[in-house]
């Protein structure tokens, strides 16, 4: 293949800076792939010697995303310059690093070191890289795990954004079906609440569950690492979300299964988003596989509204009477424990970031 040159030059541009968005986004755009500057905290791009743009990559937290290469120089060292300089970064910040990518391109990244972690044909893959790996994860977990004398151990993801009765119903009934029950508390800083209250208030929620054991969710338990949709232009969101719920559920019983013996995963029925319903669907296909059980709970409600329709337990309209200052409104949505919490001057910050956000979380 023939290039112009060979030779190329990097710089490293702020999202912030609408000139140098204006550039990456032109570039991207050019390959009919939409810049986002508000998901990235940084981004760079590489010339070759005639000024020419060829090659773009950004990063935000420990992900590299918007990985771009000019076609006509995409068997070049552009590639690698634009991965291996952001990495770098990356690492100088954080252990690893994660890259969510085409299946099909999936190799030029493993080319680069990255292992690949899943994927959920025909949209994602996810790789990472770095001084620490899902084995290191593994490992870790290993050290949680409680010995037992029967098979029945269970496991729930949560985010608990915050822990109301609903969460708790479903906690107990899966303490009482069980000998162990494994917690994952999702470490989502983009949670209203920060990880560190949500995960306070469902051990003091469950203080009374002896065989209930509260983790961290880690980076690969419905990690806050952003998924990019840059690459899957024309593509529905329903498939895109299934695909991201296959990710998930897949890392999940390939490496989070084994390591602890799970056999069954609780979950709530939704009845309200398309995102959670994705999920749950994604388990029920991929888990039996693992030997995992799927136990899906109706959730309890608190009467019926005036249109006949239950009044169920959710967060989000724990979040909304926050937001309009009556949780008064919502007390029997709440354990004791939590309830106290909101009502102090402790979770004065939160309910004031609350009050002011338009974000659904």
């Amino acid at each position: 293949m023939d290039f112009e040159n060979t030779d190329f030059r990097q710089e490293m541009l702020d999202p912030r800076n609408p000139y140098d968005a204006r550039l990456v986004a032109d570039f991207l755009a050019s390959m009919g792939f939409t810049y986002r500057p508000e998901e990235v905290d940084a981004s760079m791009i590489v010339y070759n010697l005639n000024d020419r743009i060829i090659a773009t990559g950004s990063m935000q937290n420990r992900t590299l995303k918007y990985v771009a290469v000019d076609p006509k120089f995409r068997e070049s060292s552009a590639f690698a310059q634009v991965v291996t300089f952001l990495s770098g970064k990356i690492l100088e910040q954080h252990r690893h690093c994660f890259v969510f990518t085409k299946p099909e391109t999936a190799n030029r990244f493993e080319g680069l070191g990255f292992t690949l972690i899943a994927k959920a044909e025909p949209l994602f893959s996810v790789l990472e890289f770095g001084y620490k790996s899902i084995k290191d994860f593994q490992d870790q977990l290993a050290t949680q795990k409680k010995e037992t004398q029967t098979n029945d151990v269970a496991a729930l993801v949560m985010n608990c954004n915050p822990f109301t009765n609903g969460h708790k119903f479903l906690i107990e009934k899966a303490a009482s079906e069980n000998e162990q029950v494994y917690l994952f508390v999702v470490e989502d800083s983009q949670s209203s609440f920060p990880f560190e209250v949500r995960k306070r208030l469902i051990e003091e929620g469950t203080a009374h569950l002896k065989n209930v054991r509260v983790l961290a969710s880690g980076p690969y338990i419905v990690s806050g690492a952003i998924f990019p949709n840059y690459f899957i232009k024309n593509t529905s969101w329903n498939l895109v979300t299934q695909k991201q719920a296959e990710i998930d559920v897949k890392i999940f019983a390939k490496y989070i299964v084994p390591v602890l013996g799970i056999k069954k995963r609780y979950i709530g029925k939704e009845h309200y988003c398309h995102t959670t319903a994705a999920y749950n669907e994604a388990m029920h296909k991929i888990l039996p596989k693992y030997g995992v059980q799927v136990v899906e709970v109706e959730r309890i409600d608190t009467g019926i509204d005036e249109t006949g329709y239950p009044i169920y337990i959710s967060a989000s309209k724990v979040r909304e009477a926050i937001k309009k200052d009556s949780l008064e409104s919502v007390r029997n949505f709440l354990p004791e424990t939590t309830y106290r919490y909101l009502a102090s001057e402790a979770s004065a910050d939160i309910r004031k970031l609350i009050k002011e956000s338009d974000q659904r979380h």
